[in-house]
């Protein structure tokens, strides 16, 4: 099981391998960006650094003319615990118009934030945001479902800081591996289509999307 996971963590990494980006000026143009959803406070109520960094990543891209929208995808299990929307407050709050963003409230894994946003937005050509050893898994998965990703790597807190997010990442990995060649694993909830149409501009309010 140890040489399993140890095989898994680095096909993950290998498969994964040049399709990061980090820095702007090197990024291709897109369409449209994947924003992977994290608490925007720890268990101990500080501000969470992974979700600061990939708010300010984000911006970023889109203030540089980078992308043109946002998918904002995360959990919306609990009622008082809402991925999606705490981060497009965040966005808005760095002034993202709101017709930039889409909210996916069925973010519950990575595999269903990036099929996802292919069976549900209409998009197989994005760019993917996170920190770089989460995105070499969402990459992964997205080669597997044929999705043509590529990502852009967020500031990765301290090594103090993200120790317990890597050890869980660490098996994560293998799950994603067991996932894709072993169970074939789909998203919990993919419903109807809500195709992104960048001319449009689509938003999709709360209402127009999966909650739970």
């Amino acid at each position: 099981m140890i040489l399993f996971s140890i095989g898994s963590n680095i096909a993950v990494k290998q498969i994964s391998k040049n399709k990061i980006f980090t820095r702007y000026e090197k990024v291709p143009n897109k369409n449209v960006a994947l924003l992977l959803g994290t608490s925007r406070y720890t268990t101990k109520g500080y501000v969470n650094l992974f979700f600061r960094y990939r708010i300010q990543t984000i911006v970023e891209l889109y203030n540089s003319g980078k992308i043109k929208h946002i998918i904002v995808s995360g959990d919306n299990s609990l009622f008082e615990y809402n991925e999606p929307r705490e981060m497009r407050r965040a966005l808005v709050r760095e002034g993202i118009p709101e017709s930039a963003i889409t909210l996916d409230f069925a973010g519950f894994r990575t595999l269903d934030s990036v099929v996802r946003c292919k069976e549900v937005f209409g998009q197989n050509d994005f760019i993917i945001v996170s920190q770089q050893f989460h995105l070499e898994r969402a990459l992964f998965i997205a080669g597997k479902f044929g999705i043509q990703a590529i990502g852009f790597a967020a500031k990765t807190p301290p090594q103090l800081y993200s120790f317990k997010t890597r050890v869980r990442e660490f098996f994560a990995r293998t799950v994603a591996v067991i996932d894709v060649y072993v169970l074939n694993t789909q998203p919990k909830f993919l419903g109807n289509k809500e195709e992104i149409t960048i001319s449009n501009q689509v938003n999709l309010l709360p209402q127009d999307s999966v909650q739970q």
